[in-house]
């Protein structure tokens, strides 16, 4: 899927999609949690990352402790000059972000990360499609589903696959 045609389908089904995800935040997802790992499955057979990068050029993660020891290390400085070079505190979210889009760990000519084998924990696990509790994550899909093709689809099949009419005990 092309970014360009991404951001034309997200704006035709952003509503519904929006209300799908709100219908997981609030309701019991533990009977269809196979369907989401199967969806996800399929949604990697359709989707490279390598092709998109957009996580990377459009949004940034949030850096743990563990994160910023290991970057630091990895990149022969401290964490606190790593601090100062790279990141920056979001006083709202209370959390270290890095301080540039796109990341500058990322190759712009092959959409690959210079720090992959150390980059941060919400990078490894991005774009969080089937994480437990599911329902948990949900607000993150919201966020996603703009920028990455692999949320966007697996949101689209799931609201194929799903109809959430049970609500929360």
């Amino acid at each position: 899927m092309k970014l360009s045609s991404l951001e034309k389908k997200f704006d035709k089904h952003k509503k519904p999609m929006r209300k799908f995800i709100k219908h997981l935040e609030e309701s019991d997802v533990s009977d269809i949690i196979d369907i989401a790992h199967t969806t996800e499955k399929e949604v990697w057979q359709e989707v490279d990352c390598l092709q998109c990068a957009n996580c990377c050029k459009k949004m940034t993660p949030t850096l743990e402790k563990k994160d910023k020891q290991r970057i630091a290390e990895h990149l022969g400085m401290s964490v606190k000059d790593f601090k100062a070079k790279y990141l920056m505190y979001d006083e709202e979210e209370k959390d270290w972000r890095m301080q540039q889009q796109p990341c500058v760990f990322l190759d712009l000519n092959t959409n690959k990360c210079n720090i992959y084998e150390v980059r941060p924990d919400d990078c490894r696990g991005f774009p969080h499609l089937v994480k437990l509790p599911m329902e948990s994550y949900a607000y993150i899909h919201k966020q996603n589903i703009k920028y990455c093709p692999a949320t966007f689809l697996w949101v689209e099949k799931m609201m194929e696959r799903v109809e959430i009419t049970k609500t929360k005990k």
